[in-house]
């Protein structure tokens, strides 16, 4: 699947100007509130109209200003998934999935109910109605709606912002494992970095209309030039690992290119490759081999980039073994240590600061 999207569009203080393509996987759209997501996604599914541009899903020609083609909603091919569930309160969850079927775009699709419920883990709620689902419940149903209308493209605008966090610690491994076994691609649009880092496999990061980066989740979130998008709390860096072993005392290790992670016992297999998202203000960094100290995580590597804040803070990248790690110091502890571009450093990393929402499936 390839989608390729190039619009513009003026609003009243706010220009729209966007260009990008998305594969297959999940591609996310990743900005701050008002940045245009949901504006993007609507143009695409063909809720809005913009003043020029094209719009193509696998070739066809969805948008074009140019050749005078704006095709319908109902006649893209694409699901939509939005922030309320919008789910038929008078069916029941088997009757809001068999409408889907019945009306979609095509009954000789790939889509496959069993295998969805499967997915999603509904098939237990297929005759409650949605007045009796949690949140997280009516969602899945609908993400399941979605997907049995047989799309070419899933978008899913903010799913899980009318969520609360343990509803959203419900739903995300549901879509993991959508991501991982559905042939159906998704664009995902979400201010969220927690929920980025841990589903998209590219990332389109976007900045008062416009792209300003796009790239791996890896790459997008360990570039120290997007911190004033992510918002200093929310910077970070993702590691790809492998569970080894679960050790006696409540651990697991893991495997990285950098070396070994210890984090608290992970419930999952081993050999499971997973993603580990490292909050920088969670590093702290030592110009030689720290000893007799009680973090588990001892990364080494070199500075690849130092970028100084307005006030007293500083971001510094370490490369390690083609990961890069972030870490949110002070200028003082930069001038302290001696660190510049090229230096040798080590980045610790207490196995507890890893919170549990920051680990996902690789």
């Amino acid at each position: 699947m390839t989608l390729n999207v190039s619009i513009r569009h003026q609003f009243s203080g706010f220009n729209l100007d966007i260009a990008f393509s998305a594969g297959s996987g999940v591609t996310a759209l990743f900005g701050r509130s008002g940045a245009g997501k949901s504006t993007i996604a609507q143009a695409i599914s063909g809720a809005f109209a913009p003043t020029e541009g094209h719009i193509a899903l696998n070739e066809e020609v969805l948008f074009s200003s140019e050749q005078r083609v704006n095709r319908p909603a109902h006649r893209r091919g694409i699901g939509y998934v939005f922030q309320q569930d919008l789910l038929f309160p008078h069916f029941s969850v088997q009757g809001n999935l068999e409408y889907a079927q019945r009306y979609g775009r095509s009954q000789t699709g790939t889509t496959n109910l069993s295998e969805i419920l499967d997915i999603l883990g509904i098939d237990h709620l297929f005759h409650r109605r949605p007045a009796g689902l949690s949140g997280g419940e009516r969602q899945r149903v609908a993400i399941a709606r979605a997907l049995l209308s047989n799309p070419s493209l899933l978008v899913m605008d903010e799913p899980l912002s009318a969520l609360d966090d343990p509803r959203k610690a419900e739903i995300l491994p549901y879509i993991e494992r959508l991501r991982d076994h559905s042939q159906v691609p998704i664009l995902y649009i979400s201010h969220s970095v927690s929920e980025i880092a841990r589903l998209a496999d590219q990332v389109v990061a976007i900045d008062n209309g416009r792209v300003i980066k796009t790239g791996s989740a890896t790459d997008v979130f360990a570039d120290p030039n997007i911190v004033p998008q992510l918002g200093l709390q929310s910077a970070g860096a993702l590691l790809t690992a492998t569970i080894e072993k679960h050790e006696d005392d409540g651990l697991s290790k893991l495997q990285s290119a950098s070396g070994p992670i210890y984090l608290p016992r992970l419930d999952a297999e081993i050999g499971q490759s997973v993603r580990v998202r490292v909050l920088a203000q969670d590093v702290m960094l030592s110009s030689v081999q720290p000893e007799n100290i009680s973090a588990l995580n001892v990364i080494q590597g070199r500075v690849s980039a130092i970028k100084l804040g307005r006030g007293p803070g500083a971001i510094v990248s370490i490369e390690s073994a083609g990961n890069t790690i972030l870490a949110r110091v002070t200028r003082r502890s930069v001038q302290a240590l001696n660190l510049e571009i090229g230096s040798s450093c080590f980045a610790i990393i207490k196995s507890v600061s890893v919170a549990p929402n920051q680990i996902g499936r690789g």
